[in-house]
């Protein structure tokens, strides 16, 4: 394993962390009980969101002895080894050029693009009865 880990940026997900959270309480602003359990399962999955990001990442730390054993020559922790189905493919690319990457994108890209002509949509009719 190189020193030059991907991984173990602590501080980067306490940070993180606080910016997301605090930003999404001056939005929310929980009252209740359940206003207060919603915000936490939020926060929750903020803080482990980042953690597997910059802290440690569960899903190679899971399969590590499987993937060690089968690809001994790849450094599991370094950064563009946590992109895992480059790797498994083997894909030589660059993982962020990547076609599983562009992939997301345009899934990502096809789940915004929806609400909002949806919403566009609404508002068109909500103004022509006016």
């Amino acid at each position: 394993m190189s020193d030059d880990s991907g991984y173990g940026l602590w501080s980067l997900v306490i940070v993180n962390s606080v910016i997301f959270i605090l930003f999404a309480y001056t939005f929310f602003k929980p009252r209740t009980g359940r206003d207060w359990r919603s915000f936490g399962a939020f926060s929750a999955s903020l803080v482990a969101l980042f953690t597997e990001m910059y802290g440690f990442p569960l899903t190679i730390y899971l399969l590590s002895g499987w993937l060690q054993t089968h690809y001994p020559s790849v450094d599991w922790f370094s950064h563009d080894a946590g992109h895992l189905l480059e790797m498994l493919f083997g894909l030589k690319t660059n993982p962020h050029a990547g076609p599983f990457h562009i992939l997301s994108l345009g899934a990502l890209w096809c789940s915004t693009a929806a609400p909002a002509r949806n919403v566009g949509n609404l508002f068109l009719r909500s103004a022509s009865a006016i």
